[in-house]
């Protein structure tokens, strides 16, 4: 009789534990810290050779403080859950997603009446356009955190088409994910480690972009194929017993629901468009750098404008329509947000709270009710918001006990003698291992590229080849590790195991492992532009 699978909570609280033994086993140390403004911004680094050991600081009783901690740490994350949670569930009682994913599904029906989609296959195109559109997103812009309200989205999508919420996860999480491994412009990862090495921004694009090729391929090949397995038998999914909440949510999508537009649609509608009109006056220029490349656009005037004449047509149609305007339109308000005012959590989440508010009052709901639906959202969505706080504790017991700096001290004293292939690929199997306990990218550069990049010196390597085994090592395990709050609350959000996800994603993390390895040799042995 096999053993039941212990539940996330669990898993999440044993490595908690086993961080605090790990502070028992290896010796407290740190790196002396200076501060060094790298691409505008002021970070605090590590100083090369500066490493002592220090009276270790043993976790005990900590592993208790470290959930509330956690919860400190990552409240921004928490706060972001809930409101979304809520904010959908506001939005999902007009059934307007269902009504979409009813159309969607409909016209893809359409579009297998043509003989060469019908070949190919029009789901695959539609998982591939999907996957492809948050692959790029990752690698411009580094989306990450955005995945979470995304995934609300487009599992029931998935489920709907016949998949799992493995695949929904797939189509804006894993994708994002491979775009960000693969990064070719993102500031955060490339942009900071190349600024860090002394390296002109976003050099050797040419072959990032050959990476993001490659890695894309594996990605997609590896989710197709799945799919296509769930498609053929739903019963092989190793969730089908947990999307019994999706299917039962999506069954009997039906456009058979109250379409009457209420005119506090209308006026909702005017307002927002007075708003957008202020906000254009206000923003008739947007910039957005797209690596050393500066473009100037009327973005915010041009989106107005499209909401304007989309938000018309929808509501001399259904009001569910009107509310899918608001949905797309709070998602082309959130790349602009992000790529030309720097938005990040906080008003990401306000927007979306904005969503959920002004679907209320499209759909003539009172205060009370809108307040009401709200909270039934955040209640819907407690255990994900819950597990990220728990999973934070993780870092918050390494950092207490005094041994990150110890590990990567440790780590970095096994490069010496190996020539350059070897020290290549043990730094990026040395970033790869912390990123399972540092999944931040900024932060884990400020920690690690200032010794690896004067290294690479001394060995004879680019520090170009460097920075590409720090933003590898940096990508995969973004899959898999359950410290990152990102990949714990998309899971909660999708209801997912965490380890039934890792016993599915272990396998792609592998392939992209090995591929990595692979990708790190040319900027070895070849002589490659930018390195």
């Amino acid at each position: 009789m096999l053993k039941k699978i212990p539940h996330t909570y669990v898993i999440v609280f044993g490595l908690i534990v086993f961080c605090a033994i790990l502070t028992w086993i290896i010796p407290g140390g740190e790196f002396a810290r200076e501060k060094m403004t790298v691409n505008g911004i002021e970070r605090e680094i590590v100083k090369s050779d500066s490493f002592r050991f220090i009276e270790s600081n043993r976790q005990t009783w900590q592993i208790f403080t470290a959930f509330f901690e956690g919860f400190l740490r990552t409240s921004n994350i928490i706060a972001f859950i809930l409101m979304i949670g809520g904010a959908f569930w506001i939005m999902n009682e007009s059934k307007a997603i269902d009504i979409g994913i009813y159309r969607f599904l409909d016209s893809a029906k359409k579009w297998e009446k043509s003989e060469f989609l019908k070949r190919i296959g029009v789901h695959n195109i539609i998982l591939v356009s999907i996957m492809f559109l948050f692959s790029l997103f990752g690698a411009v812009f580094g989306m990450s955190e955005e995945t979470i309200a995304f995934t609300i989205i487009f599992v029931p999508l998935a489920i709907s088409m016949g998949y799992d919420s493995i695949v929904g996860v797939s189509l804006c999480f894993v994708a994002a994910a491979l775009g960000f491994a693969g990064a070719f412009l993102n500031p955060f990862t490339v942009g900071i480690a190349q600024g860090l090495s002394h390296l002109p921004l976003f050099s050797g694009i040419e072959y990032r972009i050959f990476m993001w090729v490659v890695i894309n391929v594996i990605g997609f090949v590896f989710v197709l194929r799945y799919a296509s397995l769930i498609r053929r038998n739903p019963e092989k999914s190793p969730v089908f017993e947990e999307d019994k909440y999706w299917r039962d949510k999506s069954a009997g999508i039906t456009e058979k629901v109250d379409s009457k537009v209420p005119a506090s649609a209308w006026y909702s509608f005017f307002f927002l468009v007075i708003s957008l009109l202020l906000f254009s006056v206000k923003y008739p220029i947007s910039s957005v750098m797209l690596g050393n490349s500066k473009m100037v656009l009327p973005l915010v005037p041009f989106s107005s404008v499209l909401f304007l004449l989309s938000g018309i047509l929808s509501l001399r149609k259904k009001i569910q329509y009107y509310i899918l305007v608001l949905l797309t339109f709070t998602v082309v308000f959130l790349v602009i947000g992000v790529m030309a005012f720097e938005w990040y959590i906080m008003e990401i989440a306000s927007l979306f709270l904005a969503l959920g508010i002004f679907s209320g009052i499209a759909m003539g709901k009172s205060p009370n009710e809108i307040t009401k639906l709200f909270l039934e959202g955040a209640k819907d969505i407690m255990s994900a918001a819950l597990i990220v706080g728990l999973a934070g504790g993780i870092i918050i017991i390494l950092e207490n006990g005094k041994i990150i700096d110890t590990i990567l001290y440790y780590a970095s004293q096994s490069i010496k003698d190996i020539g350059k292939a070897g020290s290549v690929s043990v730094m990026y199997i040395i970033q790869t291992g912390l990123n399972i306990f540092i999944p931040s990218g900024s932060s884990k550069a400020a920690l690690t590229i200032p010794m690896m990049s004067q290294f690479s010196d001394l060995i004879g390597v680019s520090r170009q080849a460097t920075v590409v085994a720090f933003q590898l090592g940096d990508g995969f395990t973004n899959l898999i590790t359950p410290v990152s709050g990102v990949l714990i609350g998309v899971l909660g959000v999708a209801r997912i195991p965490f380890e039934k996800w890792f016993r599915w994603v272990l396998p792609l993390v592998l392939i992209l492992f090995i591929a990595g390895f692979l990708l790190l040799l040319p900027t070895v042995f070849f002589k490659l532009n930018g390195f």
